[in-house]
């Protein structure tokens, strides 16, 4: 058996895979608190993951019925960016400042002048920095609380602070790595002179975990904490990734031409390539994959937040918002809504909040408020995917995942808005399921197995999902796509 755990922003959900043909046979989560505050200060306590790893694997384990020491690899996949800073006792100075705060805007903007622009950024990283990113986190610890940041012997991510928990190994990969902001993602190497730039202070080779390739294992679970979870002696712990990183594994989006959208509550959207995209567009994020090669990646912040805040606020469970989206017409009555809830990065608008125009006493309905909300989320993957220019034009079929994707009507939207027929993997947990995915790859002590075949042999396609466009709709939403971009323009000057 191999687990697969994605530590997210909401929960941390584990699978368990059968090895003899790549089945879930059992799964579980737990949620997350999350603490918010003023000015976009959004951060967990790291013993929020571990607790609920503890407890998502023993349901997980229970749920298979299975044993423990049947488990032979595991692969954590984690939310992006977060600042986990720890002090030489492995415990957080500060807690983690995650992937969706946007409190350190202005370090962020400061970085970008300090390394030449934009374009010097690109030069340095082959990306421009974002607010989400680690740098800015870190130069923002540095100023507002200087003696927690004087502690910092260890800087990770949320993965690679699972799986230093798992195994005592201070160690990151590229895919994960390429979102902190001091990483060069074409060299796939940490940048000694931009972080220098970040954090002065800090002594550059022992803060920064060592580097690893995708392929090799972290280590092995502790003996006590293996003890202590009923684990075997010898379960290794894969490389893991980011969530979309291990996101692209579980859809098998490992080649050329394959496009994975997720629906969780940011939005992403990856392509595959076989080289270092050199971006004209400071949105589009050059990383690397887990896997090997690249994962050109748009993010968008808004979306089952998005639609979650406006669901709650008509006072409707998911099904009867689904229904509510349904009954309105595409264009939601003439409502726009840019829906900033959380500041934004794609388009980069960090201190954003959300507006909605076009409201009348004839069409503010709770059925057109939620077809806004859908499709407002749904425009600002359009946008995203215009970005990125071939690498994306080209794509036949997106594989779509997160808990928007289980809608039906969502899926139409998906369709019609961005004119591509879509479709679901059967599981669809895809972060999850590619940790274990990684996991068995990683796992050589036996029959070393191609990742290509793996996911060739473990992935399968829910057909039940398949959505085409429909031309009529495709064409209605050409118009509706224009109106959500005035609305960007006259509000934000975004041509």
């Amino acid at each position: 058996m191999y687990i697969g755990v994605d530590c997210g922003t909401q929960s941390t959900k584990v699978v368990v895979v059968d090895d003899d043909d790549g089945r879930i046979v059992g799964e579980a989560s737990r949620s997350h608190k999350l603490e918010q505050g003023d000015h976009g200060r959004r951060e967990q306590r790291v013993e929020e993951w571990t607790e609920a790893f503890r407890g998502a694997l023993e349901e997980a384990l229970s749920d298979a019925g299975v044993k423990a020491e049947a488990v032979r690899a595991i692969g954590i996949s984690g939310q992006q960016h977060g600042m986990v800073a720890l002090d030489v006792d492995g415990a957080p100075v500060h807690p983690a400042k995650l992937w969706n705060d946007t409190e350190t805007a202005e370090w962020n903007a400061r970085l970008i002048d300090q390394l030449g622009g934009e374009q010097g950024c690109i030069d340095k990283l082959g990306l421009v920095l974002q607010t989400g990113y680690t740098a800015s986190k870190i130069a923002w610890l540095r100023e507002t609380h200087p003696q927690a940041y004087r502690k910092i012997a260890t800087l990770l991510l949320p993965h690679d602070y699972l799986n230093f928990w798992l195994t005592g190994e201070r160690v990151a990969e590229p895919g994960d790595a390429s979102g902190t902001g001091y990483f060069d993602t074409r060299t796939r190497s940490w940048r000694r002179d931009v972080f220098d730039v970040i954090a002065p202070e800090l002594d550059f080779d022992t803060v920064l975990p060592r580097l690893i390739d995708s392929r090799e294992a972290v280590g092995k679970v502790r003996p006590e904490l293996a003890h202590e979870l009923g684990l075997g002696d010898d379960v290794l712990v894969s490389s893991g990734g980011g969530d979309n990183m291990m996101g692209a594994i579980g859809t098998g989006n490992i080649e050329p031409g394959r496009v994975t959208i997720s629906l969780g509550t940011s939005g992403t959207i990856a392509v595959h390539s076989s080289d270092p995209v050199v971006p004209d567009n400071a949105m589009v994020a050059n990383f690397c994959a887990s896997h090997g090669g690249w994962l050109p990646l748009i993010c968008t912040m808004n979306v089952t937040s998005a639609t979650t805040t406006l669901r709650e606020l008509v006072g409707l469970d998911i099904d009867g918002f689904n229904r509510a989206v349904a009954e309105a017409e595409p264009g939601a009555g003439g409502i726009t809504l840019l829906p900033f809830f959380s500041g934004e990065r794609v388009p980069a608008l960090p201190q954003a909040q959300a507006s909605m125009s076009g409201l009348t006493s004839f069409n503010t309905t709770p059925e057109n408020l939620c077809r806004a909300a859908v499709e407002s989320a749904t425009f600002g993957l359009r946008y995203g995917l215009e970005l990125l220019g071939p690498l994306a034009s080209q794509a036949t079929q997106v594989r779509l995942v997160g808990g928007g994707a289980k809608s039906p009507v969502w899926r139409q939207i998906v369709a019609d808005v961005l004119d591509v027929e879509v479709v679901c993997p059967q599981v669809t947990e895809a972060a999850a399921f590619g940790g274990a995915i990684q996991a068995r790859w990683c796992d050589t002590r036996e029959v070393e197995v191609a990742l290509d075949t793996l996911c060739r042999n473990w992935i399968q396609l829910d057909e039940s999902t398949l959505t085409r466009p429909q031309p009529e709709i495709v064409a209605c939403y050409d118009g509706i796509y224009r109106r959500y971009r005035e609305a960007l323009s006259r509000e934000y000057g975004i041509a």
